[in-house]
């Protein structure tokens, strides 16, 4: 991953929470190890939306927390889980949701780190944020997706047959293994997630997902995104597909980080938005 700055005037342990706390906070921010100086991250207003914490029920002693943004208006609206980095719900994250609600979906973003009692968006050493992401397994994630979707289709503002998911890095992954073991998502945008893992399961696949790479991104080699579209073709998938931008590094949209690219962050954004339309998340 690149160096990042954080910015002046705060130290990680301004903002260290005991486990009970921690899991019931969103961080008020962007993430500590992650956000440039420099960086001038768009701000979406909530004027017309509802936003709100949720609880979502998955089993566990204390419920999934999320991030919940959607129209403020009656009547159903198609439902888009948003998987966050590994630096879990900061406010790109909260941004991208607000983004979606204005567009008329409920945008969802649970906090799948939140056992870990840890507020992983005020740290600012990535050393320290690794292991804790990696408590988070891929059976236990893609559990509190099914949550998620579950909870959506029971509630009354959302419509029960039209939930998609997006996810950056970390979440990126989570988004190409829901489209495979959730049959509730109706199609998936993942944003610069790993494949290698994921290559031998294209045929898994129950949606189609849409994947959006940079061809500079240090940590996702082309031999990996050339393999996923091979094993693709030869499952049939014709619905899924990579657009690879030349230009673009990993955490290419991410607008808080040096490496955000406007340009392919918006075309990414429209053929997200396109992808989710063709496939029934509208």
């Amino acid at each position: 991953m690149d160096h990042l700055t954080r910015p002046e005037g705060c130290e990680p342990e301004d903002f260290h929470l005991s486990r009970r706390a921690a899991a019931g906070l969103f961080f008020a921010g962007y993430a500590l190890a992650a956000v440039s100086a420099k960086a001038t991250p768009v701000v979406t207003s909530a004027d017309g939306l509802k936003v709100e914490r949720a609880d979502i029920p998955n089993g566990a002693a204390t419920p999934l927390p999320a991030y919940v943004a959607r129209p403020a208006n009656g009547g159903r609206h198609s439902a888009i889980v948003v998987v966050n980095e590994i630096f879990g719900i900061h406010d790109y994250i909260k941004d991208v949701c607000r983004r979606l609600a204005r567009l008329g979906y409920v945008a969802v973003a649970p906090d799948f780190f939140y056992r870990s009692g840890v507020n992983l968006p005020a740290l600012s050493d990535i050393a320290q944020i690794r292991p804790i992401v990696a408590q988070a397994t891929p059976e236990q994630v893609d559990s509190d997706v099914r949550a998620a979707t579950a909870w959506l289709k029971a509630r009354p503002f959302a419509k029960p047959g039209h939930i998609g998911i997006t996810g950056f890095c970390w979440g990126g992954s989570v988004v190409w293994r829901s489209a495979m073991v959730n049959p509730d998502i109706r199609a998936g945008v993942a944003w610069y997630g790993q494949l290698k893992p994921l290559i031998p399961r294209a045929a898994e696949l129950r949606a189609p997902v849409l994947g959006l790479y940079g061809a500079l991104d240090k940590g996702i080699p082309q031999t990996d995104v050339e393999a996923m579209r091979a094993a693709l073709s030869a499952a049939g998938k014709k619905g899924s597909e990579i657009r690879v931008y030349p230009d673009a590094e990993h955490g290419f949209h991410a607008d808080y980080r040096a490496s955000y690219n406007e340009k392919d962050a918006r075309d990414g954004w429209a053929r997200m938005l396109a992808h989710f339309r063709k496939n029934g998340v509208a």
